[in-house]
């Protein structure tokens, strides 16, 4: 597949780099093209790279013994994926696949180690891209324990309409291909509880849904919404 590039998101791994420093990975990996559905990652396999990402999207899911599959993270332009094992050597936790046409950067552990030793900056970003995704897993906890599903899903909803949404005419689409069964996974509810929640948004015209689709009609609504969540929480 052609290799394309998009601008990184705010926040990512890359954002947090200078044009050199960027070229200093590029120069270190391969530029690789994966199609939509492709497991770049299994679950479980031992570590021998990482892939940042160029353009397009991912899912990391994790499956228990039981088979209950948890969405953990969506990763877009500008993240690294997989980093957790080329840094402590431990099997992949979670299974990375692509949601979109994908371009990424495939870096072996050893040549990744060596980029973070040559350069400070690079290093400091990969803690600091960590130190995120820590943050992000203990807010979801601290979620999990102070709400029902119902509001998490609404928070769940307003996140992916501010970091993956996409203006149009209708509203903020969230052109993300993700099932009802996997939203109710990421936030550990039923896919019966995650089908009403989204049908009482659909009831309050705040969203419209399509087939792997959703757009957020009444973006201030569903932001009131959330923030009313977030406040519960905190205040529990």
């Amino acid at each position: 597949m052609r290799v394309t590039t998009e601008e990184p998101v705010e926040g990512s791994f890359l954002a947090q780099l200078r044009p050199s420093e960027r070229e200093a990975l590029r120069a270190a990996g391969t530029e690789r093209g994966y199609r939509t559905g492709t497991v770049l990652f299994h679950q479980g396999d031992p570590s021998r790279h990482v892939l940042i990402l160029l353009s397009g999207w991912v899912k990391a899911a994790a499956s228990s013994r039981q088979g209950w599959e948890a969405l953990l993270a969506i990763r877009g332009a500008g993240d690294i994926v997989g980093e957790l094992s080329a840094l402590d050597g431990q099997p992949r936790l979670a299974t990375v696949t692509t949601l979109a046409p994908v371009s990424a950067l495939l870096l072996s552990n050893d040549r990744l180690d060596a980029c973070m030793a040559e350069n400070w900056t690079i290093a400091a970003a990969l803690l600091r891209h960590l130190a995120g995704n820590l943050r992000e897993s203990d807010r979801r906890r601290i979620q999990f324990g102070g709400s029902n599903g119902d509001t998490r899903l609404i928070v769940l909803l307003h996140e992916l309409s501010v970091r993956h949404g996409r203006p149009t005419d209708e509203g903020v689409l969230v052109d993300l291909p993700l099932s009802q069964r996997e939203l109710a996974a990421s936030v550990g509810v039923s896919r019966e509880v995650a089908a009403r929640t989204l049908r009482l948004l659909r009831t309050r015209s705040i969203i419209v849904t399509r087939r792997r689709q959703i757009v957020v009609v009444r973006p201030d609504l569903l932001k009131s919404l959330a923030g009313s969540v977030s406040m519960s929480t905190d205040r529990g």
